[in-house]
């Protein structure tokens, strides 16, 4: 389990494969005397073959779970998936699923990666006893993501795919109460479908990748629950 920072307003590269990347853009804010933004996940882009996928949470003053926050895009084009739906690609290389009423999706690529996301705000509660200084006008909704990667090789990189790499040397310190994994410059991309950051290697060179052997059960959880807004926890 590890912590990554990343920061307010900038996007970063979760995992980048030959034939996957997916990067999201952190929001925040950095109360007065602290050193470092309090972040969180408001938006992942997934880039697949020739196609790209975004889904993002609404900026919202007022939290309410009966009103679903949650925008998607296919191919740079607005994406309307009803409540209670499923929505295929014409290709079929992407399945979305509304699994509840609102604020809730499944998203698969078949044969690459299951991702569960729920949509939910840093409450009253949440601002009062860790001090975030939330605006009135923002309650910072963010995405909770759940992975189940199916294919990956083993030159994934990204903060979280670089984890899966074999002998990978973590180098967080063990120990500590906040394992923080470093690199926002090695990851960093300039905008939420772009795979230029460092070490970015999607559509690189197909042919070289040596495929993993993956736990058809492993799931990875991304969020910002265990984090206390600094940044997020990945565990797996």
């Amino acid at each position: 389990m590890f912590y990554f920072h990343g920061k307010k307003n900038e996007h970063f590269s979760l995992v980048s494969d030959y034939d996957l990347q997916v990067n999201a853009r952190f929001i925040g804010g950095r109360p007065v005397g602290r050193t470092r933004d309090n972040t969180w996940i408001q938006a992942l882009s997934l880039m697949f073959n020739s196609n790209s996928f975004t889904l993002e949470a609404n900026k919202v003053a007022q939290w309410d779970d009966e009103v679903d926050q949650l925008q998607f895009t296919y191919n740079g084009m607005p994406l309307s998936v009803a409540s209670r739906s499923v929505w295929e690609a014409p290709d079929k290389h992407l399945v979305i699923e509304r699994t509840i009423k609102s604020n809730r999706v499944a998203v698969v690529i078949p044969g690459l990666v299951e991702i569960s996301v729920n949509v939910v705000p840093v409450t009253k509660e949440d601002d009062r006893i860790h001090k975030y200084q939330i605006p009135a006008d923002d309650c910072f909704a963010h995405l909770e993501v759940q992975f189940k990667f199916l294919h990956l090789s083993e030159n994934v990189e990204g903060v979280l795919g670089q984890t899966y790499r074999p002998g990978f040397q973590n180098p967080v310190k063990r120990g500590v109460p906040m394992p923080v994994m470093g690199g926002e410059d090695k990851f960093k991309t300039s905008f939420l479908v772009s795979a230029d950051c460092k070490r970015c290697i999607f559509a690189t060179d197909s042919s070289a990748a040596n495929p993993l052997e993956l736990d058809p059960s492993m799931t990875v959880d991304c969020t910002s629950k265990m984090s206390n807004g600094r940044g997020i926890a990945c565990r797996r």
